[in-house]
Protein backbone atom coordinates (compact mmCIF):
# COMPACT_ATOMS: atom_id res chain seq x y z
CA UNK A 1 0.00 0.00 0.00
CA UNK A 2 1.05 3.74 -0.85
CA UNK A 3 -0.10 6.76 0.76
CA UNK A 4 -0.24 9.72 -1.39
CA UNK A 5 1.15 13.10 -0.26
CA UNK A 6 1.68 11.74 2.87
CA UNK A 7 2.93 14.34 4.74
CA UNK A 8 0.19 16.57 4.12
CA UNK A 9 -2.00 14.73 6.20
CA UNK A 10 0.00 15.75 9.74
CA UNK A 11 -0.85 19.03 11.77
CA UNK A 12 1.84 20.91 13.58
CA UNK A 13 2.10 21.51 16.92
CA UNK A 14 4.67 23.93 16.51
CA UNK A 15 4.08 27.64 15.30
CA UNK A 16 5.67 27.87 12.02
CA UNK A 17 5.39 30.51 9.68
CA UNK A 18 6.57 30.79 5.99
CA UNK A 19 6.05 34.04 3.08
CA UNK A 20 2.74 33.51 0.78
CA UNK A 21 2.74 31.11 -2.37
CA UNK A 22 3.19 33.35 -5.56
CA UNK A 23 0.22 33.96 -6.90
CA UNK A 24 -1.79 34.63 -3.59
CA UNK A 25 -3.20 37.61 -2.88
CA UNK A 26 -2.42 38.94 0.71
CA UNK A 27 -2.22 42.32 2.62
CA UNK A 28 1.48 43.44 2.19
CA UNK A 29 3.77 42.84 5.19
CA UNK A 30 1.63 39.62 6.45
CA UNK A 31 2.69 36.13 6.63
CA UNK A 32 1.11 32.46 6.66
CA UNK A 33 1.20 30.63 9.60
CA UNK A 34 0.81 26.87 8.82
CA UNK A 35 -1.41 24.16 10.36
CA UNK A 36 -0.35 21.41 8.53
CA UNK A 37 2.96 20.16 7.63
CA UNK A 38 4.44 20.78 3.99
CA UNK A 39 7.05 18.58 2.34
CA UNK A 40 10.35 19.69 3.01
CA UNK A 41 9.79 20.57 6.79
CA UNK A 42 11.72 19.38 9.92
CA UNK A 43 8.58 18.62 11.66
CA UNK A 44 7.18 16.45 8.78
CA UNK A 45 8.25 12.92 9.05
CA UNK A 46 7.05 13.35 12.99
CA UNK A 47 3.83 15.03 12.16
CA UNK A 48 2.42 12.14 9.60
CA UNK A 49 3.68 9.11 11.98
CA UNK A 50 1.78 10.93 15.15
CA UNK A 51 -1.35 11.41 12.53
CA UNK A 52 -0.85 7.81 11.19
CA UNK A 53 -0.04 5.90 14.56
CA UNK A 54 -3.53 7.81 16.19
CA UNK A 55 -6.17 6.28 13.36
CA UNK A 56 -4.37 2.84 13.21
CA UNK A 57 -4.19 2.99 16.83
CA UNK A 58 -8.74 3.71 16.36
CA UNK A 59 -8.36 0.50 14.19
CA UNK A 60 -6.84 -1.17 17.56
CA UNK A 61 -3.71 -1.74 16.61
CA UNK A 62 -0.98 -1.46 18.83
CA UNK A 63 2.74 -0.19 18.21
CA UNK A 64 5.56 -2.73 18.91
CA UNK A 65 7.68 -2.31 21.59
CA UNK A 66 10.92 -3.04 19.60
CA UNK A 67 9.83 -1.41 16.49
CA UNK A 68 7.53 1.78 16.41
CA UNK A 69 7.24 1.67 13.06
CA UNK A 70 5.52 -2.04 12.67
CA UNK A 71 1.80 -1.82 14.37
CA UNK A 72 0.27 -5.47 15.54
CA UNK A 73 -3.73 -6.34 15.72
CA UNK A 74 -4.75 -9.68 17.36
CA UNK A 75 -8.09 -10.69 17.21
CA UNK A 76 -9.83 -14.38 17.50
CA UNK A 77 -9.32 -14.84 13.71
CA UNK A 78 -5.62 -14.44 13.71
CA UNK A 79 -3.35 -10.91 13.42
CA UNK A 80 -2.35 -8.72 11.11
CA UNK A 81 1.09 -7.24 11.02
CA UNK A 82 1.36 -3.36 9.27
CA UNK A 83 4.80 -2.30 8.90
CA UNK A 84 5.16 1.88 7.68
CA UNK A 85 7.87 3.04 5.76
CA UNK A 86 7.37 6.77 5.03
CA UNK A 87 4.63 6.87 2.77
CA UNK A 88 4.80 2.60 2.05
CA UNK A 89 3.65 -0.09 4.19
CA UNK A 90 3.49 -3.75 4.06
CA UNK A 91 0.55 -5.68 5.59
CA UNK A 92 0.37 -9.16 6.09
CA UNK A 93 -1.35 -11.59 7.99
CA UNK A 94 -3.09 -14.91 9.17
CA UNK A 95 -6.25 -12.89 9.26
CA UNK A 96 -7.80 -12.45 5.27
CA UNK A 97 -10.86 -10.43 6.56
CA UNK A 98 -9.09 -8.09 8.58
CA UNK A 99 -6.39 -6.96 5.72
CA UNK A 100 -9.58 -5.98 3.90
CA UNK A 101 -11.08 -4.00 6.56
CA UNK A 102 -7.65 -1.93 7.47
CA UNK A 103 -7.90 -1.49 3.69
CA UNK A 104 -11.17 -0.14 3.63
CA UNK A 105 -10.56 1.68 6.74
CA UNK A 106 -7.48 3.78 5.47
CA UNK A 107 -8.63 4.41 2.34
CA UNK A 108 -11.35 5.97 4.08
CA UNK A 109 -8.91 8.13 6.19
CA UNK A 110 -5.79 8.71 3.61
CA UNK A 111 -5.67 8.31 -0.59
CA UNK A 112 -4.25 5.19 -0.86
CA UNK A 113 -3.02 3.14 -4.00
CA UNK A 114 -3.28 -0.32 -3.78
CA UNK A 115 0.70 -1.71 -4.99
CA UNK A 116 -0.99 -5.39 -5.09
CA UNK A 117 1.47 -8.46 -4.30
CA UNK A 118 4.84 -7.64 -2.70
CA UNK A 119 7.52 -7.73 -5.00
CA UNK A 120 9.84 -4.89 -3.87
CA UNK A 121 10.54 -2.53 -0.74
CA UNK A 122 13.11 -0.81 -0.55
CA UNK A 123 15.59 -2.61 -2.78
CA UNK A 124 14.48 -5.83 -1.42
CA UNK A 125 13.32 -8.21 -3.98
CA UNK A 126 10.33 -10.71 -2.52
CA UNK A 127 10.05 -13.94 -4.70
CA UNK A 128 7.16 -16.34 -3.50
CA UNK A 129 7.76 -19.89 -4.26
CA UNK A 130 5.62 -22.70 -3.25
CA UNK A 131 7.72 -23.45 0.27
CA UNK A 132 8.07 -20.19 1.34
CA UNK A 133 9.92 -16.42 0.29
CA UNK A 134 13.33 -16.04 -1.10
CA UNK A 135 14.35 -12.70 -0.07
CA UNK A 136 17.18 -10.83 -1.90
CA UNK A 137 18.54 -7.49 -3.12
CA UNK A 138 19.40 -8.22 -7.07
CA UNK A 139 18.85 -5.23 -7.92
CA UNK A 140 20.53 -2.94 -5.54
CA UNK A 141 23.93 -5.65 -5.96
CA UNK A 142 24.25 -4.97 -9.34
CA UNK A 143 23.87 -1.63 -9.11
CA UNK A 144 26.62 -1.51 -6.55
CA UNK A 145 28.38 -3.39 -9.20
CA UNK A 146 28.23 -0.98 -11.66
CA UNK A 147 29.83 1.73 -8.77
CA UNK A 148 33.09 -0.03 -10.12
CA UNK A 149 34.71 -0.07 -13.27
CA UNK A 150 35.94 -3.34 -13.50
CA UNK A 151 38.72 -4.52 -15.77
CA UNK A 152 37.76 -7.83 -16.54
CA UNK A 153 34.66 -10.14 -15.39
CA UNK A 154 36.59 -12.32 -13.21
CA UNK A 155 34.67 -12.79 -9.40
CA UNK A 156 35.77 -14.86 -6.79
CA UNK A 157 34.63 -17.24 -4.29
CA UNK A 158 35.05 -15.91 -0.71
CA UNK A 159 34.74 -11.88 0.08
CA UNK A 160 37.96 -12.31 1.72
CA UNK A 161 41.25 -13.68 1.08
CA UNK A 162 41.96 -16.72 3.45
CA UNK A 163 44.25 -15.63 6.71
CA UNK A 164 43.99 -11.49 5.55
CA UNK A 165 44.79 -9.73 8.24
CA UNK A 166 44.19 -5.66 7.95
CA UNK A 167 45.84 -3.09 10.22
CA UNK A 168 44.96 0.44 9.44
CA UNK A 169 48.64 1.35 8.44
CA UNK A 170 48.18 -1.30 5.53
CA UNK A 171 48.73 0.79 2.44
CA UNK A 172 49.40 4.40 1.33
CA UNK A 173 46.81 6.49 2.62
CA UNK A 174 43.84 7.04 0.01
CA UNK A 175 43.89 10.81 -1.51
CA UNK A 176 40.31 11.02 -1.52
CA UNK A 177 38.54 8.23 0.47
CA UNK A 178 34.64 9.20 -0.88
CA UNK A 179 34.30 6.38 -2.78
CA UNK A 180 35.55 4.19 -0.25
CA UNK A 181 32.97 5.44 2.06
CA UNK A 182 30.13 4.90 -0.71
CA UNK A 183 30.85 1.35 -1.44
CA UNK A 184 31.25 0.07 2.11
CA UNK A 185 27.90 2.11 3.44
CA UNK A 186 26.52 0.51 0.34
CA UNK A 187 27.64 -3.20 1.54
CA UNK A 188 26.72 -2.83 5.10
CA UNK A 189 23.02 -2.19 3.49
CA UNK A 190 24.23 -5.21 1.67
CA UNK A 191 24.27 -7.34 4.35
CA UNK A 192 20.84 -7.28 5.44
CA UNK A 193 19.88 -10.03 2.99
CA UNK A 194 23.71 -11.53 2.50
CA UNK A 195 24.99 -12.82 5.98
CA UNK A 196 28.02 -14.03 4.24
CA UNK A 197 29.44 -10.62 3.92
CA UNK A 198 28.99 -9.56 6.85
CA UNK A 199 31.95 -10.25 8.26
CA UNK A 200 34.02 -9.26 5.89
CA UNK A 201 32.39 -5.50 5.49
CA UNK A 202 32.81 -5.41 9.42
CA UNK A 203 36.28 -5.53 8.83
CA UNK A 204 36.59 -3.01 5.94
CA UNK A 205 33.82 -0.43 8.09
CA UNK A 206 36.69 -0.05 11.11
CA UNK A 207 38.67 1.65 8.00
CA UNK A 208 36.26 4.38 7.53
CA UNK A 209 38.12 7.51 9.26
CA UNK A 210 41.41 6.71 7.60
CA UNK A 211 41.17 4.30 4.61
CA UNK A 212 44.16 2.89 2.46
CA UNK A 213 44.73 1.32 -0.91
CA UNK A 214 45.06 -2.16 1.03
CA UNK A 215 41.43 -1.59 2.69
CA UNK A 216 40.17 -0.40 -0.36
CA UNK A 217 41.29 -3.73 -2.23
CA UNK A 218 39.55 -5.39 0.05
CA UNK A 219 36.04 -3.68 -0.88
CA UNK A 220 36.74 -4.27 -4.40
CA UNK A 221 37.56 -8.19 -3.55
CA UNK A 222 34.10 -7.92 -1.41
CA UNK A 223 32.12 -6.68 -4.60
CA UNK A 224 34.17 -8.95 -6.85
CA UNK A 225 32.53 -11.63 -4.86
CA UNK A 226 29.20 -10.13 -5.08
CA UNK A 227 29.32 -10.18 -8.34
CA UNK A 228 29.67 -13.84 -8.55
CA UNK A 229 26.63 -14.07 -6.36
CA UNK A 230 24.11 -11.44 -7.55
CA UNK A 231 21.24 -14.07 -6.70
CA UNK A 232 21.89 -15.06 -3.03
CA UNK A 233 19.80 -14.20 -0.14
CA UNK A 234 17.59 -15.48 2.27
CA UNK A 235 15.36 -18.06 2.00
CA UNK A 236 12.35 -18.30 4.43
CA UNK A 237 10.67 -21.51 4.61
CA UNK A 238 6.76 -21.52 5.14
CA UNK A 239 6.57 -25.06 6.66
CA UNK A 240 9.54 -24.70 9.04
CA UNK A 241 9.53 -25.87 12.76
CA UNK A 242 9.33 -23.22 14.90
CA UNK A 243 12.48 -24.75 17.04
CA UNK A 244 15.22 -21.88 17.76
CA UNK A 245 18.88 -22.52 16.95
CA UNK A 246 21.92 -20.61 17.42
CA UNK A 247 25.32 -20.79 16.24
CA UNK A 248 28.26 -18.63 17.17
CA UNK A 249 31.97 -18.37 17.19
CA UNK A 250 34.89 -16.11 17.83
CA UNK A 251 38.70 -15.42 16.36
CA UNK A 252 40.98 -15.29 18.74
CA UNK A 253 43.07 -11.97 18.41
CA UNK A 254 41.05 -11.86 14.69
CA UNK A 255 42.86 -7.71 14.61
CA UNK A 256 46.45 -8.16 15.01
CA UNK A 257 46.28 -4.38 15.48
CA UNK A 258 44.33 -3.41 18.87
CA UNK A 259 44.78 -7.99 19.77
CA UNK A 260 40.83 -7.88 19.66
CA UNK A 261 39.10 -10.86 18.87
CA UNK A 262 35.24 -10.88 16.86
CA UNK A 263 32.33 -12.58 17.50
CA UNK A 264 29.92 -13.78 14.76
CA UNK A 265 26.59 -15.48 15.55
CA UNK A 266 23.63 -16.64 13.71
CA UNK A 267 20.46 -17.51 14.62
CA UNK A 268 17.48 -19.91 12.62
CA UNK A 269 13.83 -20.13 13.33
CA UNK A 270 13.87 -23.91 11.70
CA UNK A 271 15.64 -23.82 8.93
CA UNK A 272 15.32 -20.13 8.33
CA UNK A 273 18.06 -17.75 8.75
CA UNK A 274 16.49 -14.36 10.90
CA UNK A 275 19.15 -13.21 12.68
CA UNK A 276 23.15 -13.12 12.64
CA UNK A 277 26.10 -11.13 13.87
CA UNK A 278 29.59 -10.16 13.37
CA UNK A 279 31.29 -7.63 16.06
CA UNK A 280 34.13 -6.83 17.76
CA UNK A 281 34.64 -7.59 21.18
CA UNK A 282 35.26 -5.13 23.86
CA UNK A 283 38.41 -6.27 25.47
CA UNK A 284 40.95 -8.82 24.14
CA UNK A 285 40.90 -11.73 25.16
CA UNK A 286 43.74 -14.07 26.86
CA UNK A 287 43.16 -17.73 25.19
CA UNK A 288 41.01 -18.98 22.51
CA UNK A 289 39.06 -20.25 25.50
CA UNK A 290 38.19 -16.98 26.74
CA UNK A 291 37.65 -15.61 23.40
CA UNK A 292 34.96 -18.42 22.77
CA UNK A 293 33.48 -17.66 26.18
CA UNK A 294 32.80 -14.24 25.32
CA UNK A 295 31.02 -14.91 22.00
CA UNK A 296 28.71 -17.25 23.85
CA UNK A 297 27.99 -14.46 26.63
CA UNK A 298 27.50 -11.75 23.49
CA UNK A 299 25.10 -14.35 21.63
CA UNK A 300 23.50 -14.83 25.00
CA UNK A 301 22.61 -11.09 25.31
CA UNK A 302 21.70 -11.14 21.77
CA UNK A 303 19.50 -14.13 21.71
CA UNK A 304 17.48 -12.49 24.82
CA UNK A 305 16.94 -9.22 22.57
CA UNK A 306 15.47 -11.11 20.07
CA UNK A 307 13.86 -13.95 21.82
CA UNK A 308 11.67 -11.37 23.43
Amino acid sequence: MDVKNAFLNGYLKEKVYMKPPPGLTHPPNKVCRLRRVLYGLKQSPRAWYAKFSVIVSEFGFTSSPHDTALFIHKTTRGMVLLLLYVDDMIITRDDVTGVEELKQSLNQKFEMKDLSVLCYFLGFKVTSFDDGYLLSQVNYASDLVSKVEFNDDKSVSTPLEPNVKLTPMDGSPLSNPTHYWQLVGSLVYLTMTRPDTAHAVHIVSHFKAAPRATHYAAVIRIIRYVKGTLFHGLHFFANSSPMLRIYSDADWVGDPFDRRSTTDYCLFLGNSLISWQSKKQTIPSHSSTEAAYKALDDTRTSFIIVAS
